[in-house]
């Protein structure tokens, strides 16, 4: 006796593809997107969708999380510093502090918590997706990216002719770390200068990328390791709370840009 039901292999195929284009149709304009799927990107679309907001977040690699699923140096643990640790009481992670102040859990289970937040939270993905360029419209607002399937910069040029497609959005975050992927297009036109991060220096990285954290060119905030890139900020390595909080940070931030744009104050 057959235990599932019976599905021909084409249907298969067509609940996919089919599932997969009519959300890329959706989302070919979102209130939101968000470039880089890490620990930044993942919070703030989280605090976004889950105020109503039509959240899209492009990530380049084929799984989410970035260094908060493997913590530091391939050892799955991550630290948080107080107060960060009150958002894995939120997510439900366990944790046991390891001095005053200073935090550590199982990055494979706070990462899962956050992706799953997320989705619940309505975001939704595209995974293996690299950034190739930015919409910037005549009042020189960002406006959208421009995105392509990321192994196509694997394959040899004479078949790698392949040509992205623009999403539009009323707001781009960039969370793409250490690289501020899309900060660093606009720098690449003499729109905006990306200083570089400067190196180690836990205690004043932390709070000064949670600081900085906002819009830096219109129509374009920035959140995680992409601040400390663009205001040449000390690195914070192994430990994630700024992360964290930079996110919720960055969705203050869109969400008070939304409410102008939506009130017409902004173009």
């Amino acid at each position: 006796m057959a235990l599932f039901y019976p599905v021909r292999e084409k249907e298969v195929t067509r609940a996919i593809a089919g599932s997969f284009l009519r959300q890329l149709d959706e989302y070919a304009e979102s209130d939101v997107i968000i470039v880089g799927a890490g620990s930044s990107g993942l919070m703030a679309g989280r605090e976004l969708g889950r105020a109503g907001h039509k959240v899209l977040l492009v990530e380049r690699n084929n799984f989410l999380g970035g260094g908060f699923w493997i913590g530091g140096y391939f050892m799955n643990k991550l630290t948080l510093r107080s107060p960060a640790h009150e958002v894995l009481d939120e997510l439900g992670v366990p944790y046991s502090w390891h001095t005053e102040g200073l935090c550590v859990a199982d990055a494979p289970h706070a990462c899962s918590k956050l992706i799953s937040s997320a989705c619940d939270a309505g975001v939704k993905f595209l995974n293996l997706t690299r950034l190739e360029d930015v919409v910037v419209r005549e009042d020189g607002r960002v406006a959208g990216v421009v995105v392509n399937w990321n192994p196509v910069v694997h394959l040899s040029s004479e078949i790698s002719c392949l040509d992205p497609i623009p999403l539009e959005a009323k707001l781009v975050i960039d969370a793409t770390g250490h690289d501020a992927c899309v900060a660093s297009k606009l720098a690449q036109r003499g729109l905006l200068k990306v200083a570089g991060e400067g190196t180690m220096w836990i205690n004043k990285s932390e709070d000064a990328v949670v600081e900085h954290t906002g819009e830096v060119f219109p129509g374009l905030i920035v959140t995680g390791m992409a601040v400390a890139a663009v205001y040449g900020l000390p690195r914070m390595g192994p430990t994630f709370g700024a992360m964290l909080l930079s996110g919720k940070r960055a969705a203050e931030a869109a969400e008070q840009i939304l409410r102008g744009v939506k009130a017409g104050v902004v173009a």
